[in-house]
């Protein structure tokens, strides 16, 4: 199966895939950075996962909202594009999409820097980094990118290194359901593909907001579990993007990625 038909099986699977390991608050497979929870700044790489992913990962600005932003992702000319998945050495690499629902966060934060100057900001679920390196080069004055896979996070210290940034700190644990962190605002994309995640999301967002008053803005192209959550009931719509071609063929035709500011009453149903 060539990583086209693969990542299909990410694309409509991922509630099955990436739900399971949030809820359990497990990591993916990651040699010896399977222990890593934070790093930081001055984090060395490790030069056999980076040869790895320089090899089979491209360099690209182009076919999704933010060409300002370059990222190394998995393209048509990468090698794993067509080689058996099982043959990837380590967990299935959805951080090497640029999904949907954070390229129209990042579009947001660019084109809206006043959205995060001078602001704390979390970037839940990061995958290739780039909402955070956005909020970074619209001058947030703190970054924390989050993601449960640690190859993940060595993909957006490459990512800072691309776009000429000094790393923001990154942790690779599950943190929802943990105690509400302080951030004045928290931005996350694509994380609605599974019913029980959602649930815990919306609860964890809502005690966010209620202890710290956090700002929530969340991006998602219209997909089922999104659009049927209770959630929905409190977003109000902030920006739509009609997507690149590109975006539009590998999503299998979702045509646009819409920006919602979170804004749940005040009880935690």
């Amino acid at each position: 199966m060539a990583f086209r038909g693969w990542k299909r099986l990410l694309l409509l699977g991922r509630q099955n895939a990436l739900g399971k390991v949030w809820r359990s608050r497990r990591g993916g497979p990651s040699l010896r950075w399977k222990r890593c929870c934070h790093w930081s700044a001055g984090k060395s790489l490790d030069p056999e996962v980076r040869a790895f992913l320089e090899e089979n990962t491209e360099v690209t600005d182009s076919g999704h909202l933010t060409p300002e932003i370059r990222l190394r992702l998995l393209t048509p000319r990468c090698r794993f594009w067509r080689e058996k998945p099982d043959l990837w050495p380590y967990g299935d690499p959805f951080w090497a999409i640029y999904w949907p629902g954070g390229q129209a966060l990042s579009r947001y934060i660019l084109d809206n820097p006043r959205v995060v100057k001078g602001r704390s900001v979390l970037d839940l679920g990061s995958g290739c980094g780039a909402t955070a390196i956005a909020a970074v080069m619209s001058g947030a004055s703190q970054v924390l990118a989050n993601d449960i896979d640690p190859i993940a996070g060595m993909a957006m210290m490459l990512n800072c290194e691309l776009n000429h940034l000094n790393p923001f700190p990154i942790t690779i644990k599950n943190i929802i359901n943990s105690e509400a962190g302080n951030w004045d605002l928290i931005v996350l994309g694509d994380m609605f593909y599974d019913e029980q995640l959602a649930d815990g999301l919306h609860h964890w967002l809502q005690k966010c907001i209620r202890i710290h008053q956090t700002e929530v803005l969340i991006g998602d192209p219209g997909r089922h579990q999104f659009l049927s959550h209770s959630i929905h009931s409190q977003l109000h719509k902030v920006i739509e993007y009609s997507l690149p071609e590109y975006t539009r063929q590998e999503n299998y035709g979702l045509t646009s990625s819409i920006v919602w500011s979170y804004q749940p009453s005040n009880s935690l149903e």
